[in-house]
């Protein structure tokens, strides 16, 4: 049975209420199932920050060897060279390409490690007071939602060159440890974000006024 008085009020959750995470169907509060698709319902998702907490965890381990191992090796009449992300960028910039290593930076370095400050801070907030209001922490978490899957931009490249540069012996572009370890790195920030309940800020603040 949901607590009534743990949550704001004129809220659903307040009412007894729950909704379905997928097709959004308000539930009585003693239904376990959504009543239009089936879904296991809850008032808010159980330890939402617990385990957006544990997946961003998993993804800064994992955006180590992102960026210290090799991302792809290029294989030049017998010669392999390999090259980091940030190897990438500085080449890039070397034949002044800056706009392309400007996009790559902003796609490989910047957005996920934002994304994950940005999500930490979101969980500390439904802990602590901000100085944001639940309006900007929203947009805030609507910004990392959207951005978020450019992030595989890196990944991409990669994995038209391989798919396009294959001359026999002569060149070939293979992925590297550091490809798969960064696609890692921002499927499980997609993850922590979707983990993560939004409301549960809004509860946190709304509860303080």
């Amino acid at each position: 049975m949901t607590d009534k008085a743990n949550y704001p009020q004129n809220t659903a959750a307040s009412m007894g209420k729950k909704a379905c995470h997928i097709c959004y169907t308000i539930n009585e509060g003693q239904t376990k199932s959504c009543k239009r698709c089936g879904t296991h319902v809850h008032v808010r998702r159980p330890q939402s920050v617990q385990k957006t907490i544990a997946l961003l965890i998993t993804a800064i381990i994992l955006y180590i060897p992102a960026n210290t191992y090799p991302i792809m090796v290029n294989t030049m009449l017998g010669q392999r060279e390999p090259s980091t992300i940030i190897q990438g960028i500085l080449a890039f910039m070397e034949h002044e390409s800056y706009l392309v290593a400007g996009i790559i930076f902003t796609a490989s370095i910047f957005i996920p490690i934002a994304k994950i400050l940005i999500i930490f801070w979101l969980c500390y907030c439904t802990r602590k007071d901000s100085r944001l209001s639940e309006n900007e922490l929203t947009f805030m978490y609507k910004v990392t939602e959207f951005i978020g899957k450019w992030s595989m931009i890196d990944v991409f490249v990669v994995a038209i060159l391989v798919a396009l540069v294959h001359v026999s012996n002569i060149m070939v572009v293979e992925p590297g440890v550091a490809a798969r370890a960064f696609a890692c790195v921002v499927i499980l920030t997609m993850l922590a974000a979707h983990q993560f309940d939004l409301r549960l800020i809004w509860d946190k603040q709304q509860k303080d006024m």
